[in-house]
Order: C-alpha cells, then sequence, then structure tokens
C-alpha cells in the first residue's frame, strides 16, 4: 500500500511537519539517511519538544534502500544542495498520480520539476524554528508561517488537501504567489545567515548591526524585483520596508528601522536563538545550504546586471566559515556594516 504522505528528509522540517500529519490521523511514512536518526524513531517515536510541552509521533520510518517502493505525495524536507540528488531518486518511484511538495529552504522546485515534471510539483514556504538537538528528538522553537500553492502556477484540490492535513500543526495559507513568500524569506534569511558568523543571539545581532543587515536585505528584495517578483510578508517581516530605504532618506530609513523593532521583537519571543545555519557549523561540523540557497539569487541579479556585493561576500564569509579559514566574530559583521556604508 502507498502512504498518503512519504516525508523525505526527518530532519527539523521534515520531522516537525511528519509528527503534526501523523497526529491528524494521516497517514506517514518517514524516509531519512542518518541511520541512529532512524533506529532512535523505531525505537522511541518521534519526539517534538516545543514551548508548550511535548508530543511524540510512532511512525513507520525507513532509511532510502528500505523505502517503499512507490510513493504518492512526497513531502522533500532534505537541505537545499541534497535536492537535485534526492528528486532524482524519488522520479522513477513516483505513483501515475503522485507529486512533490518542496517543503525546504530556497527556490528548489525548478530542480525538482526537471526530474518529475512541473505539473507533478508543489511550491512551499516554510518558516519553522525547530533544530534536530538529538537523535530521533526535535526542538520546535516557536510557530512560523507556511504557504502552499502549485509550482506551476494558481492553486489546486491537492494543495488545500495538503494545507487541511497540516491542521494539527496550524492553518498554513493557501496562495498563488507562494514565490513571493520564498523570495522574501532570502531576504529576511540572509539577516539569519549573517548572524551564523557570530556566536550571539540572531536577533541581537540584527539589532546591533541594522547597517549592514538592512543593505543585505535591500539587495536580496532589489533582485526579486528585477524578477517580477511580488513580495509578500510573512511572521513579522515586511519586506517593502527594507525596499524603501535610500542614503538621505531620513523618513524611509526611519520606516525600515521600525520593521526592524518589530522584527527584533518578535524573535526575542523565540526560544530558538541561533540560526539552523549556525547550528549546522558550530554544532554538526557540516557544511551549509547557503551557497545552493543563494545561488538563483547570484544569477538573477547577473541576468540583470544588478550589483550584489554584500550578498556574495555573505556567501563567501560562510564557505570560509564552514570550511574553518575563518572563525565565528561578531568582526564579520562590523566587516558587514563597513561594506554596506562603502
Amino acid at each position: 500500500m502507498i502512504p498518503t504522505y512519504t516525508v523525505v528528509g526527518a530532519g527539523a522540517i521534515g520531522g516537525t511537519l511528519a509528527a503534526h500529519l501523523h497526529l491528524a490521523g494521516v497517514d506517514v511514512h518517514l524516509v531519512d539517511t542518518d541511520p541512529e536518526h532512524v533506529s532512535a524513531i523505531r525505537e522511541h517515536g518521534l519526539r517534538i519538544e516545543h514551548p508548550d510541552g511535548e508530543l511524540t509521533a510512532r511512525l513507520p520510518i525507513s532509511t532510502p534502500d528500505e523505502a517503499p517502493g512507490q510513493l504518492g505525495a512526497v513531502v522533500l524536507a532534505v537541505k537545499a544542495q541534497a535536492t537535485d540528488g534526492v528528486a532524482a531518486w524519488i522520479a522513477p518511484r513516483l505513483a501515475a498520480d503522485g507529486w512533490v511538495v518542496s517543503m525546504q529552504n530556497g527556490l528548489n522546485e525548478a530542480t525538482i520539476a526537471r526530474h518529475v515534471g512541473a505539473e507533478r510539483t508543489v511550491a512551499a514556504f516554510v518558516d519553522l524554528f525547530a533544530d534536530v538537538v538529538a537523535p530521533g528528538v526535535v526542538r520546535d522553537g516557536g510557530i512560523g508561517d507556511i504557504a502552499l500553492g502549485e509550482y506551476s502556477g494558481g492553486t489546486s484540490e491537492r494543495v488545500r488537501t495538503l494545507a487541511d492535513d497540516l491542521r494539527h500543526w496550524g492553518r498554513p495559507v493557501v496562495s498563488d504567489n507562494v514565490q513571493g513568500f520564498l523570495w522574501s524569506k532570502l531576504g529576511f534569511g540572509a539577516m539569519l545567515v549573517a548572524s551564523a558568523l557570530a556566536d550571539d543571539d540572531m536577533g541581537d545581532l540584527v539589532d546591533r548591526h541594522r547597517t549592514g543587515m538592512h543593505a543585505l536585505v535591500r539587495e536580496v528584495l532589489t533582485v526579486a524585483r528585477a524578477e517580477g517578483v511580488t513580495l509578500e510578508g510573512f511572521d513579522a517581516f515586511t519586506p517593502d520596508a527594507y525596499l524603501t530605504a535610500t542614503p538621505g532618506d531620513a523618513g524611509a530609513a526611519d520606516a525600515t528601522d521600525a520593521a526592524t523593532d518589530g522584527l527584533v521583537a518578535w524573535l526575542a519571543r523565540q526560544t530558538k536563538k541561533r540560526s539552523g545555519i549556525w547550528r549546522d557549523i558550530a554544532v554538526r561540523g557540516r557544511r551549509t545550504e547557503v551557497p545552493t540557497q543563494y545561488a538563483p539569487v547570484l544569477a538573477a541579479a547577473e541576468r540583470h546586471d544588478l550589483p550584489v556585493p554584500l550578498t556574495r561576500w555573505l556567501v563567501e564569509s560562510i564557505v570560509e566559515l564552514e570550511t574553518g579559514r575563518i572563525t565565528m566574530s561578531e568582526d564579520h559583521l562590523d566587516e558587514l556594516d563597513r561594506l554596506a556604508v562603502a
């Protein structure tokens, strides 16, 4: 029997969503490559720790070698850099009426569509503050937003069904403009990525380095606008406020500062204080998805002949950090501020 949903990647996002799908009474099967994680979930269930307590979901899990031979709806939740290889693994196993939703960071839908077809690709924006803190254990650091829509445009019955199946988690937005959410998240996310260059609370770092952070967000969102994207706000992030600020425009700068005031206050209420990028480097000692996430931004900037020196600096700095050529220090964010002024 084909599972209703196969969640490929049982990490922070995939594990959280799988648990909530299961607790809503939906048939779910997990697939993950980490043998310790798989073994822990088989033995103890998948435990989700959240600010109000914890919940446990006992659901089937396998490694890719043991996975069902045929897949229906696939919730893809692997790191962005793994998308191409995993989508190639999914494609021959996908049932005739199967489809894939990208519950990931970045713009991965085009990569998925190359393997399974645009008509079998569902776009999703996910802003969840969660981490895998031990094999079989995910810590949910605060509620975020989800938006769902068809990659080829519009919405559909399968999108609405997925939104309803996630009801135990909350109420996802069904939207015909998921791209607007994804590009806005790349702008917002650039600040959180930059915060991984230092070992401190991400909200505090954003607050102390507004000059560089604001310029970085503006670069990314300016590229989005050039691509014809209508940006969408989410959580406490208001993208338009970062596009209006220009040097010498005190009123617009005040509006950007006000937007960041609200964002920093919102981040302070989250129990998760470090970004997932910080955790990949400082705790797990592994390469991050930042180069893959921001490659489409850099490519689009080149197409439109837009300068994005801060975005390039950010990607290069993260690569230097994750390969040990530099160490975490707030000095890097001081440099970002200086580059923004220059």
